[in-house]
């Protein structure tokens, strides 16, 4: 495939997006609020509002709680006033890490996430230390349910999506990262499910590694996932044979 970022596939295995519905809550209603308050509170004219409201359904979550966020983003509710920023940096075995962070003091954030890298073997470092290592990519996850593998490339490929594979069981379609909202619209529109999409960064070239830093590299990920500012953690590590089977058997 054109390339993928291990770490969801990993969190979805070990079920980490389904066991965690507050987390999910709390970074969804950050996600609408603030692109409300960038592009608008109407979805059909904001995509990356749809985006986040189509997330949201997919969770379950009331309509009250996503309406309340849309309000805060656009002002017609008091709320925090969220800021979004991109963190970069270096674990075990020199593999790279991207943050994706929504945060009401960036001071705080700064000094909580540099303090799990510290004690997970990596550190915090400068902006462009990681990125050009990455692809930007448009990534969207549906159930393997909501569409055969045919409909799927009559629809998604032919609205532009370069990438089409099943992960356990889920299809992750890759697009351009400019090609996005065409592709998501194309599956709205063929009433198509999607369970989540977004832009995020595929590594261009993924480091192998297990045994003890490959633990403690996934100790790292795991850490700043469950960060209350952390939205999206990417990283170009890829655990090798052993410690796949070691989480399988987990």
């Amino acid at each position: 495939m054109s390339g993928h970022n291990k770490w969801s596939t990993i969190k979805h295995r070990k079920g980490r997006q389904d066991a965690k519905r507050g987390r999910i809550f709390s970074r969804v209603i950050k996600e609408i609020t603030v692109a409300a308050r960038l592009g608008g509170g109407d979805p059909d004219g904001n995509p990356r509002l749809r985006r986040a409201v189509d997330e949201a359904k997919s969770h379950n979550m009331p309509s009250d709680n996503i309406e309340r966020a849309i309000k805060k983003g656009t002002g017609e509710l008091e709320g925090v006033e969220y800021e979004e920023l991109l963190y970069e940096g270096v674990g075990p075995n020199g593999a790279l890490v991207m943050i994706d962070v929504v945060t009401d003091n960036r001071n705080r954030s700064a000094a909580e996430i540099r303090k799990i890298f510290d004690l997970h073997g990596g550190q915090l470092a400068s902006a462009n230390s990681a990125g050009w290592a990455f692809d930007q990519k448009g990534v969207l996850r549906l159930d393997r349910a909501a569409a055969t593998e045919a409909q799927l490339f009559e629809v998604a490929v032919g609205a532009g999506a370069e990438d089409l594979v099943a992960e356990d069981e889920r299809w992750v379609i890759t697009t351009p990262r400019e090609e996005l909202d065409t592709v998501s619209s194309a599956l709205d529109a063929a009433g198509i499910a999607i369970r989540e999409a977004g832009l995020e960064q595929i590594p261009k070239t993924p480091k192998v590694f297990g045994g003890a830093d490959g633990e403690q590299m996934l100790s790292l990920l795991d850490a700043l996932d469950d960060h209350d500012d952390v939205q999206n953690v990417f990283s170009d590590f890829e655990p090798d044979e052993a410690l796949l089977a070691q989480l399988d058997g987990d």
